[in-house]
């Protein structure tokens, strides 16, 4: 643990806590709300064909929705129970990493 809180900057065990429990959340309410915004915009399963293709491109869909919906939550959530400044920050350094980097610079 304490490697990990060095690498992250962080100082006490209750912050490491919070970061984790934050993560959790994201993570979870990423995925719950994945499902609703795919029905909400007439993306339900029922839309696509039966077959493994059918299924094969909701799921796609699905986990591309997914994506956008973690890194604003993760940031919500992380303002929300305090630790804003490290998830901006963690934020920031996973886009860039993806190549989205451009996102963040100032010119």
């Amino acid at each position: 643990m304490e490697k990990l809180k060095e690498r992250w900057g962080i100082s006490s065990n209750f912050q490491l806590i919070i970061i984790f429990i934050v993560f959790a959340i994201t993570g979870s309410s990423s995925v719950y709300i994945a499902k609703p915004f795919l029905e909400w915009i007439g993306m339900n399963r029922e839309a696509f064909p039966s077959s493994a293709l059918g299924g094969t491109l909701y799921w796609i869909l699905r986990i591309l929705l997914i994506f956008p919906f973690y890194q604003i939550l993760l940031v919500v959530f992380g303002w929300l129970f305090g630790q804003f400044k490290f998830f901006w920050a963690f934020e920031k350094k996973m886009l860039s990493r993806m190549g989205l980097g451009f996102l963040f610079n100032k010119s």
